[in-house]
């Protein structure tokens, strides 16, 4: 258990550096962007200069379901690069190859999901 301390240590220590917050405040803003643009109260209100279609409720599933998908795959894709770096450091190759294709195949698909949606996106507003 002490590699799992030492693994939130780093983690604590990363979040003492200014770069991070800078990334995660820039990547917030994005969303927030997005969020308050789409937001249908803002729509009705007027205020947002973004607009949007109504969706319907199979628009709306697949959105929610794309979410969760994207989710789920973002998460293996984190797990199969830590897996490879923990087998790099063991010096065991062959797994370490194997969770780097998979880590690969992971990413592909969440960036898929992501490159979907976008459209999704563009074509619906």
């Amino acid at each position: 258990m002490k590699w799992l301390l030492d693994d939130l240590k780093a983690a604590f220590a990363e979040l003492k550096r200014g770069e991070t917050w800078l990334v995660i405040g820039l990547i917030s803003f994005v969303i927030a962007q997005l969020a308050f643009q789409t937001d249908s109260l803002l729509r009705f209100l007027r205020i947002s200069s973004f607009n949007c279609r109504e969706m319907t409720n199979g628009s709306i599933i697949f959105l929610f379901c794309g979410m969760i998908f994207f989710a789920l795959t973002i998460a293996s894709t984190f797990g199969e690069i830590q897996r490879y770096f923990y087998h790099r450091n063991h010096r065991s190759p062959f797994e370490a190859r194997k969770a780097g294709i998979f880590a690969m195949i992971w990413g592909g698909a969440a960036t898929t999901i992501f490159i979907s949606a976008l459209i999704f996106f563009k074509h619906n507003c």
